[in-house]
């Protein structure tokens, strides 16, 4: 199936709160400002087959709500991440973190040239998002940080 990647507009917040509530994801921070750190998986008629958005925290950025429909190829997983990267930088962010419990989404992310790295490796502006704070009481979560 042919997909299309886009950044979101204004436009699309509901459409967007809606996909990322039907995959049991908050949508909290997910304002008219920020929905342009987000990028849409489409279909051919429009209708929302992933997202990955970016939280923007100084020069830094932390990946959220990397979600896709089941069914969705790996390369489009992988041309979403990629396309996620170029969003950043354009943004003129430094580097790209992630937090996961997932240790089994590790080799795919070390692929795509994340490293690992502990959490008192974290940029101090960190502490101020309630996303981090959340994570850091799920077990086993794991971080993970891309340069740009």
């Amino acid at each position: 199936m042919q997909a299309l990647i886009r950044c979101a507009k204004q436009e699309d917040l509901g459409n967007l709160r809606e996909f990322l509530t039907r995959a049991n994801l908050g949508t909290e921070g997910l304002t008219e400002e920020t929905v342009e750190y987000f990028l849409l998986l489409e279909d051919l008629e429009g209708g929302i087959k992933g997202t990955l958005g970016i939280e923007a925290i100084g020069e830094h950025g932390l990946l959220r709500s990397l979600v896709v429909s089941p069914g969705q190829a790996d390369r489009d997983i992988y041309i979403l991440i990629h396309q996620m990267m170029k969003l950043g930088k354009e943004k003129g962010l430094r580097s790209l973190f992630l937090a996961t419990n997932k240790g089994v989404a590790l080799p795919f992310f070390e692929l795509l040239g994340f490293q690992k790295i502990d959490r008192d490796e974290l940029p101090a502006e960190f502490s101020s998002s309630e996303h981090i704070r959340h994570v850091f009481n799920v077990d086993n979560s794991l971080f993970l940080k891309f340069t740009l």
